[in-house]
């Protein structure tokens, strides 16, 4: 949906999305994520996860540091702005920012998470988009590759 067809009394409204993610050793599943999303909205903020949010979310911490993450998706350019993401609860990050679509990979579809933070996000006019998980090359399958222990 691009932003003309989000109307409020006859004027386009731009449409503002959100891809949170840790984005730890950046790759083409990342930038693939980063240009759909993009194409799906008028204005781009990527929600670049804390370390200590990963922690919190994956049980391990991210290879390459949160400043670094942060400058490498500032940096891409499909994004309008790249800002901390402090919120293990996306919800949160929705209260902070007020998008309107939240991008996610749809390894988050019909999971107890997902599912929630669906409703929450409709309750205030919102959505979530779900894009292909890219599993031959992900973050996870790098860090095995490399044998980083998790």
């Amino acid at each position: 949906m691009s932003g003309a067809e989000n109307r409020t009394e006859g004027a386009a409204m731009p449409v503002v999305g959100y891809a949170p993610g840790a984005y730890d050793m950046f790759h083409i599943g990342h930038l693939n994520i980063l240009k759909r999303a993009a194409a799906e909205c008028d204005r781009l903020i990527v929600g670049v996860v804390s370390d200590e949010v990963v922690l919190k979310a994956k049980g391990k911490l991210p290879i390459v540091p949160f400043e670094e993450r942060l400058e490498i998706v500032r940096s891409i350019r499909y994004v309008d702005d790249a800002v901390p993401d402090l919120h293990v609860d996306k919800f949160d990050a929705w209260r902070h920012l007020r998008f309107d679509v939240l991008f996610k990979g749809d390894d988050w579809r019909g999971t107890e998470r997902g599912i929630k933070l669906e409703g929450e996000l409709e309750s205030v006019g919102a959505r979530i988009v779900y894009f292909p998980y890219t599993i031959h090359t992900s973050s996870t399958a790098l860090r095995k590759l490399i044998s980083v222990p998790s």
